[in-house]
């Protein structure tokens, strides 16, 4: 993800934001900064375009954590969009392999909403399992 990417993944975010894929809306300050963390080089973001010549298709999110629960670096899958038409053309799939590739030794978390049945049946695919935790957070 680069600077010129970046109105283009705003608009994603408020696609993906606003679907009941995310249970909050966000708002175009907390979207910008995420932008610009992955653009400036973050320790703890990563942002990607998936493009095909000029045209980006969708856009994805990693943060870097670390799980005392499994004693390893996390990868938390933060943000994971395609453009609706194009979904279904094994993008996700060739990303969940490249964050493997990059990333073999590290724990891959993500967060799905249950009625998202379609994404959940790809991540399963792609070898994640369903946890049975219940998520809280604090602000």
């Amino acid at each position: 993800m680069t600077q010129e990417h970046a109105k283009q993944v705003l608009e994603m975010m408020r696609v993906f934001y606003a679907s009941p894929a995310v249970l909050s809306n966000g708002s175009d300050e907390i979207f910008q900064s995420d932008i610009e963390n992955c653009i400036n080089d973050s320790p703890y973001l990563e942002g990607y375009v998936f493009a095909e010549e000029d045209e980006i298709l969708g856009y994805a999110m990693l943060a870097k954590s670390f799980s005392t629960e499994f004693g390893k670096p996390c990868i938390w899958i933060e943000d994971l969009y395609m453009k609706p038409e194009c979904r279904g053309k094994g993008i996700g799939t060739a990303f969940f392999a490249y964050v493997d590739e990059k990333y073999p030794n590290h724990l891959k978390r993500l967060e799905a909403e249950e009625e998202n049945e379609r994404a959940i049946h790809v991540y399963k695919k792609c070898g994640f399992e369903v946890l049975p935790y219940v998520e809280l957070k604090k602000e």
